[in-house]
Order: structure tokens, then sequence, then C-alpha cells
């Protein structure tokens, strides 16, 4: 132990592992920051959720980062609602029980690029007679342009930017071009300033109330960006390495651990015992390991612990016990193991006390190098669409990217993201890995 010790402090002799541990280091704390920030239930709901979820996010919304490196900046959603008090309503009182509900949505645009889209949402409560709203729509220079007219039921959404009567009266302009646009620019150029969106409302019964949520969605969203269904990528990004994480570290340990635990049992024990671990070990091999996992993903469970499991089961019988046994076989013939069986140790002792230690330092580095293969096995298939279907996952991701085209149409964020985290994984791991079998492998301590 003091010798493993000794060879453990020798890697502060190498920059590339100090810097390897400290990138591992920083991928530690961000996956006990996404665990203690987003609890696993919290972010399971978040992802698997929807409309009602995410509806105030833009979809495909580049990271708000990126607007530095723009002159041009591109715009940022804005949010504005009558449920918190932010924005007040003014309810006054009518001829034959009528009440009137004005609600004013004042906002500053200091853009120059138009928005994705523009959506009103509606919650209203009534008895019978659903309230009548218009929506009028003032420009920075002092133009009111009508938005529409139409009848609110309880929950009711007005998708603006889906208004064909509206695009027409635009002159043809989708209205998210339109109602910013300024006037006779061809082609269309963006007016920054003041907007104001007003909101006239008529209910029939004195007990109706009315409330309104502006949402204008921008180009940009947090420092992530969001996906096809709005939602926000950063989620997935935390929770991915926790994840990847756990995955690598349970599939590398558990691999390394029983194969030597096992190439120790057939060396000492010897006869059938050994012959059966070599054939075994030698019908693995020529098994294909991806198709198999892909097989279980598809016909059995895409669970990440079933995955797991069947890629240790896979792994621990694989070229590794070989040379494990190679080794094994001299220590086997050692003074000392021979001392502990005139001692009258049993064979257990003699393979856990006197077999396994000796390998140790050997399994370290290997330990450390197989981390992220594991990491990438598990990324991997999640881009084959075989990742767990709850967890929020760096391969789920990039799956989803892919699927909905996002480098033919400029999306690079939303590949590249978790790409860079899945590079920056395994580029730490290799570099403590590779120092450490510097230090623990005489042959290349020179190198």
């Amino acid at each position: 132990m003091k010798a493993l010790l000794q060879s453990l402090r020798e890697i502060t002799r190498y920059p590339s592992a100090l810097a390897g541990l400290l990138m591992i280091f920083g991928l530690v704390i961000l996956a006990v920051y996404a665990v203690i920030s987003i609890p696993y239930n919290e972010a399971t709901r978040l992802w698997r959720g929807g409309e009602e979820i995410w509806y105030k996010n833009p979809k495909t919304a580049h990271p708000a980062w990126i607007n530095w490196f723009r002159k041009e900046k591109l715009p940022a959603t804005i949010f504005m609602t009558t449920k918190d008090g932010s924005v007040p309503e003014s309810v006054s009182s009518g001829e034959e029980g009528l009440n009137y509900i004005d609600i004013v949505f004042p906002f500053d645009y200091p853009y120059e690029a138009f928005p994705q889209e523009l959506s009103v949402y509606f919650s209203s409560k009534y008895t019978s007679k659903q309230p009548y709203v218009s929506l009028t729509w003032i420009t920075p220079d002092g133009r009111e342009l009508r938005v529409g007219d139409f009848a609110v039921s309880g929950t009711f959404v007005y998708r603006v930017s889906q208004d064909s009567k509206l695009e027409r009266r635009l002159g043809d302009l989708v209205p998210e071009v339109g109602l910013f646009a300024e006037p006779d620019s061809d082609p269309p150029q963006a007016q920054p300033g003041t907007y104001t969106l007003k909101v006239n409302a008529v209910t029939f019964e004195p007990d109706t109330t009315l409330d309104a949520e502006l949402v204008i969605f921008g180009q940009v969203h947090g420092w992530a960006g969001t996906d096809h269904l709005r939602r926000d990528l950063s989620i997935a990004l935390l929770w991915g390495a926790p994840v990847a994480l756990a995955f690598g570290l349970l599939a590398a340990l558990g691999t390394t651990v029983l194969t030597m635990i096992i190439a120790a049992i057939g060396t000492w024990f010897g006869s059938w015992v050994d012959e059966l671990i070599q054939r075994i070990t030698e019908v693995n091999l020529v098994l294909p390991f991806l198709p198999i996992l892909i097989m279980v993903g598809t016909f059995y469970s895409r669970s990440i612990w079933t995955i797991l499991g069947v890629t240790i089961l896979l792994s621990i019988f694989g070229g590794a016990i070989k040379t494990y046994r190679a080794i094994f076989l001299q220590i086997k013939e050692s003074p000392y193991v021979e001392a502990a069986q005139a001692y009258g140790a049993n064979n257990w002792r003699i393979i856990m006390r006197y077999l396994v230690p000796r390998i140790v330092p050997l399994l370290i580095p290997q330990l450390v190098v197989l981390i992220p293969s594991f990491v990438f096995l598990e990324a991997a298939l999640a881009v084959l669409g075989l990742g767990d279907p709850v967890l929020p996952t760096w391969g789920k991701v990039i799956d989803d990217a892919r699927a909905n085209g996002a480098l033919y149409v400029g999306q690079y964020y939303w590949v590249l993201e978790p790409t860079v985290l899945l590079t920056f994984t395994g580029l730490a791991f290799a570099m403590v890995g590779y120092s450490l079998d510097r230090i623990f492998n005489p042959r290349l301590r020179g190198l």
C-alpha cells in the first residue's frame, strides 16, 4: 500500500496529469451541482415535459452568448404577464351589465433582427358568456395596427404568427416581420424602439376574470439554447455529467475488478476451472459487442441499468483475462505464495490477499482509461436511439439534433455543446490514465 501511494505521488511530475485531474475535478463539481440544483425527479419531469412547461421558450434558439460574437444582436425572448401583477389591468363598468378590461403591454425592442414568433396566452373564468377580446399593436412611430378580434374560452392561445388574416393586412408579410418592420422598407428591416400591445376585452358577466401573457419568442435563449421541443438544453448538459461519469465509472470498475478476480481464480485453481474460463473468454471475444447491446435495447429494455449490466457481463470475459492470467502465473510461483500455503492459508485468502493486490498497480491506469470508453459507449447508444427514455443525456441531445437536421440549418450549438463535453471528458481521463501508465509501467518511465 505504501508503494502504491508513493507511486501515485509521482503524478505531480506530469503537468498533463495535473491538468487532467483538474478537468476531472471540474466534471465532478458539475455533476454534483446538477444533482443538487436539479433533483432527479425534477430533471426527468422537465425533460419529458411538453408545452405546459416550456411554452415560454422559443424553438431551436441559439445560446445567448452567441451575441458576444455578433455585430447585429439576435433578439432575446420577451415575456410579460398580468398573473404576477407586473402588468396591471384596468377594469371599468358599462351599460347593461357590461364590463371593460384594458391591458397594456409596453416593451422595449432594441434589436435590428426580427423575433422568431409571437403568441398571447389567455385564461378566463366565466359562467356562460365568453369575454370578447380585441388586440391593437402600436409601433414606435405611433402607427396603430389591428391585430385580431375573438372570443376567449377558458385557456386560449392566440398565435399571432399563424394568423393568415393578419398576414394579408400586413401586406403578405408574416406577422413577426410585418409588426416590427419599418414602414416602406424593402427588404423589411426591423424597427427598434418601444412597442405596445393593447388588449381590450368586453365581459358580459360581473364575476368574469381575464389574464393575459405576451410572449415574443427570440432567437437566443439561456446559456445553452433550446431544442425543437422548446426544452432548455442546459437540463441535459448538466445532467449528462452525472449520468456519463456514473455509467463510465461503474462499468470500468465492474469490468476491471471482476476480470481480475476471475483471472486469479482460474490461474490459482487451474484444471477444468481455468479451461472453462479460457473457453468462455474465447467465445466471448468473437461475439459482436455493440450489436448485442442494440438487440437488448431494442427487444428487452433501454434502461441504463440494464445496459450497464449487459455491458459489464460482456466485458469481463475480454482479452484482459489472458493478460492477467499470464501475470498471475508468475505470481503463483513466488516464494511468499508458497510460504502462505505452508502456513495453512486457504485458497480464497491467497487469491484475495496475495495474488490480486500484486496486480492492482497495473489495473489502475487501465481503469482510468476505460472510463471514457464506456462514457462514449453510452452516448453512442443514445445517438442510435437506444438511450434511457427517462434520463437527459449528452448522447440524447446529439440524437435529437441529428434527427432534426441541426447541422443542415446552422444550429451547430445543438451538436457542438454535448460533443465538446464528451471530448472534454475523454481527454481528461486519457491524460490522467496515460500518465499513470508511465508511472506504474517501468518500461515507459523514460519516455
